[in-house]
């Protein structure tokens, strides 16, 4: 419901209270402290989008880390970020306010945060990394849907040939099909405001989840044993060098897992109170990943007890032409239909910030500020706007083309978890916090902070080296466009 539909129905004398209210900036029965619609959110609500917003493509590459780092290892890598997540998570909640934690002023994004917590050059670094990281999202989703839609076709045509044919395939026209979907779906102005996209992408992440987690356990069953070894794949299989990349590489990939906090004050601006937001925030953080953290280790221990060493980047093409090859293609499918909604969830914050940006700098442009009405019969008219027409299918193009250039989902993920794991899960949240509580430098507090903060960015160093390392040994066997499967 919109602010004009909430008005719309309320009669012209509360309306004249709610005024005053506003005005006042007291709490109405219609309204928030700030002029908005009352905000209807509970810790439900607040713990489903989270889930929404983590149960990702992240899930697929799990068993591959835990395969790098072992049984010991791997699970208490995740336990480890989920802790740290959840830390850093709480952090934030108390900035989601600047001042009084009841009635101070609201930050609605992330940014507003950083501006009113930190302001100067830290709101310009965030923004460059905010945008670099939803820029390098769009790419990782290009590779990964792609990879999805060759694993049917090759299924499908392994078993029409009678397991004759290993149908090996190119990339390209995959990621070129996914770009033309993005850039008609970048069109719609608001994509991402869609109420239904949420829900569709949450049952889809769910199915392919589910199905990659029941059919671990099949295989797993089948071996009757569980494979693996305590300290992860063995030097022999890959070399000395190759076994501490990959296992940096790894921490990447983790972090890209849980990689979320960039829209956790968003999220949180969702809530009603009281109680305060932050309280509410804090509970649905704790809920969300702790239900998360629990199907990473189901997904990812699982797939690494069907494996063990060999356990694929991606878990779902690992079972490869195994019957039922359906149930493969139905969690295929259902990874396409969720990245064609999560790609445009991501990009459209990065679309809405430089098409503000052009107007600002250039309002009397027709090209930028004009629209031309188009009839389509049976709706309302649709307003295309030429820049947004230019601009958003270059955007798509353009990382459709990188993607083409660079199809190694797993180095990709892991360089992405990595760059956006430190400073949007961790240094920003602990400075903000530092500031609006004025800890002292050199206190308890402060120093324990920063020490969490220096090792976070070690971490996040040794899994960009990792990933880095694995795109260049990828590179010294790889033909720009030439990538089959």
């Amino acid at each position: 419901m919109t602010m004009g539909d909430g008005a719309a129905k309320i009669n012209n004398h509360h309306v004249f209270d709610v005024s005053i209210d506003v005005l006042g900036k007291q709490p109405s029965m219609y309204f928030d402290d700030d002029g908005r619609l009352k905000r209807t959110g509970t810790v439900w609500t607040a713990s489903a989008h989270i889930i929404t917003a983590v149960i990702g493509s992240g899930v697929l590459s799990l068993a591959w880390a835990i395969a790098q780092l072992g049984w010991i290892a791997g699970p208490a890598v995740m336990f480890l970020f989920s802790f740290v997540i959840y830390y850093t998570s709480t952090l934030l909640a108390d900035c989601y306010r600047s001042g009084d934690p009841i009635s101070g002023k609201r930050n609605y994004t992330y940014m507003d945060a950083v501006r009113s917590n930190l302001g100067g050059y830290h709101v310009k670094l965030c923004g460059i990394i905010q945008y670099l990281n939803l820029f390098g999202v769009a790419i990782g989703y290009t590779i990964a849907a792609s990879i999805s839609m060759m694993a049917i076709k090759r299924s499908n045509c392994f078993h029409d040939s009678g397991g004759k044919n290993p149908c090996h395939m190119s990339s390209n026209p995959y990621m070129i099909a996914f770009g033309i979907a993005e850039i008609i779906f970048s069109q719609i102005p608001d994509f991402d405001q869609i109420w239904w996209l949420s829900i569709v992408a949450a049952v889809m992440s769910f199915t392919y989840s589910a199905i990659g987690l029941a059919l671990g356990i099949v295989q797993v069953t089948a071996n009757r044993t569980f494979k693996g070894s305590f300290t992860g794949i063995s030097v022999g299989s890959v070399t000395e060098t190759q076994k501490i990349w990959r296992s940096f590489q790894a921490l990447g990939d983790i972090a890209f897992a849980y990689s979320f906090s960039i829209i956790l004050i968003e999220i949180q601006d969702t809530v009603r109170s009281p109680p305060a937001e932050s309280k509410t925030m804090k509970r649905a953080s704790f809920i969300s990943i702790a239900v998360t953290t629990l199907f990473y280790m189901l997904c990812g221990c699982m797939g690494y007890a069907a494996f063990g060493d060999l356990a694929p980047g991606n878990l779902l093409t690992g079972f490869g032409f195994y019957n039922p090859f359906w149930l493969l293609d139905i969690a295929n499918v259902a990874i396409v239909i969720h990245l064609v909604g999560a790609y445009q969830v991501y990009c459209q914050p990065l679309f809405a910030f430089i098409e503000k940006w052009a107007f600002q700098k250039w309002p009397d442009s027709e090209f930028i500020n004009g629209d031309i009405k188009i009839k389509i019969p049976g709706l309302n008219p649709y307003n295309l706007n030429l820049f947004r027409l230019v601009w958003r299918s270059v955007f798509v193009v353009c990382t459709t083309v990188i993607s083409m250039l660079l199809p190694f989902f797993n180095d990709i993920v892991g360089l992405l978890g990595a760059l956006g794991f430190w400073p949007l899960t961790v240094y920003f949240p602990i400075e903000m916090y530092i500031a609006q509580k004025k800890l002292p430098k050199w206190s308890t507090k402060w120093v324990c902070l920063q020490m969490l903060s220096l090792a976070c960015l070690v971490i996040s160093i040794a899994a960009a080296a990792g990933s880095i390392a694995g795109v260049a040994l990828d590179l010294k066997v790889y033909r720009p466009f030439k990538t089959s499967y």
